[in-house]
């Protein structure tokens, strides 16, 4: 049985090593690193009100992890939630738990608008956001980061 729950600081290790993989595999355009690993945990299990994490669990082993992170679309005049990182490990992938997460972060945040980004490569993950009533947008994004390269 699937339980999706908040990340807590004691899951600090096995989410360091899950995003590890995740952002090592091609789903990822950036490599991360370890601080950066560190601050999202660290943001995701605080009192913050920007970013917050959570654990699949099926049958009490940890199957992957979610973040998400909020903010404000003047475009659209409401708050968004950022679907930030899904990853489920590998013997667990296939039995629709990131369908869950993202019905999951429906009810939580119903009022709020819902976007996330994929690398267009990953058919997998792009079916399943379709699936999930999510479409593509026609922007290009770009980014600027003060004080350290991508």
């Amino acid at each position: 049985m699937l339980q999706i729950r908040k990340m807590q600081k004691s899951d600090a290790e096995n989410v360091l090593s899950m995003m590890r993989g995740f952002y090592a595999s091609p789903a990822v355009f950036t490599n991360g690193s370890e601080e950066i690993f560190r601050n999202d945990i660290e943001e995701c299990t605080s009192d913050s009100p920007w970013a917050c994490g959570y654990i699949f669990e099926v049958d009490k082993n940890i199957a992957g992890y979610g973040m998400i992170a909020f903010g404000f679309s003047t475009e659209f005049g409401k708050r968004i939630v950022w679907i930030e990182d899904i990853f489920v490990q590998e013997n667990f992938r296939g039995q629709g738990i990131a369908s869950a997460f993202l019905h999951f972060v429906q009810k939580e945040f119903p009022q709020f608008l819902h976007r996330l980004e994929v690398e267009k490569e990953n058919l997998p993950a792009m079916r399943a956001y379709k699936k999930a009533n999510f479409h593509e947008l026609p922007y290009l994004e770009m980014i600027r980061n003060s004080g350290t390269e991508i």
